[in-house]
């Protein structure tokens, strides 16, 4: 049984940094970040395609977000800096029980394409 324990959230002034931490337990290919501001709906943050060769960043974050992968520890992080207030969420971590060798932008940032997902951490920023 697969199962993701979101970790890092917090409070951070703007301009500020914070990691976020998802712990993977079972089998699982691509994981993904997502996010859900008060009022909107979730949206496609950051992925690692099941390979864990290929990156996907929603244009938002390209610069400022960092996915990364500890393979020994069965986790994935996402390193944010340079936060601003509009990057506040509720943080989602989303994993892929199929493997998809040629996995496509449109496939990463679709939330139908993750059978998995956490319960969310809390990403507050201070302006």
């Amino acid at each position: 049984q697969v199962q993701l324990v979101e970790s890092g959230g917090g409070l951070v002034q703007a301009g500020g940094s914070l990691r976020l931490s998802c712990a993977v337990s079972g089998r699982t290919f691509a994981v993904g970040w997502f996010r859900q501001a008060p009022g909107k709906e979730r949206e496609f943050v950051a992925a690692f395609s099941g390979s864990g060769y290929m990156t996907y960043y929603v244009d938002s974050a390209k610069g400022r977000f960092t996915i990364s992968r500890d393979t020994a520890k069965n986790t994935v992080y996402l390193q944010m800096s340079s936060l601003k207030p509009e990057d506040t969420a509720v943080y989602y971590c989303a994993a892929d029980h199929v493997y998809r060798p040629r996995m496509t932008y449109g496939e990463a940032s679709r939330q139908s394409s993750y059978d998995y997902w956490g319960q969310g951490t809390q990403v507050t920023v201070s302006s």
